[in-house]
């Protein structure tokens, strides 16, 4: 005698299947009051919109790293705006410095 297999009925903690299209439908209990519930879900163009998720997940990880980059290059650019405008005015400081020195050198030299 050969042991029977009993089909086991599907839990909420342990699915029969992972896969929707094989899934019953969720039913209305008769206890529960008319529309308080959603409709049944049918599975028609599912296919399609569950392959669009996972191309649309399986993107999310490089759009992430492309607008990483975008901030990392706009950060670098303004970290060598900043230093170019550091050296500018250290540059104008030491050229009037310069100039002084020039004027009072001229003075000195027409006063003797």
């Amino acid at each position: 005698m050969s042991p029977t297999r009993t089909k086991r009925i599907g839990t909420i903690d342990r699915p029969q299947t992972h896969d929707p299209r094989n899934q019953a439908p969720m039913t209305t209990t008769t206890r529960e009051p008319v529309g308080s519930a959603t409709p049944d879900v049918t599975i028609i163009g599912a296919n399609d919109s569950r392959q669009n998720r996972t191309r649309e997940m399986q993107l999310i990880p490089e759009a992430l790293a492309r607008a990483h980059m975008h901030d990392r290059l706009r950060e670098a650019e303004e970290g060598r705006q900043a230093t170019r405008l550091v050296a500018a005015r250290r540059m104008q400081r030491r050229a009037e410095r310069a100039s002084m020195r020039a004027r009072r050198a001229l003075a000195m030299a027409v006063m003797h």
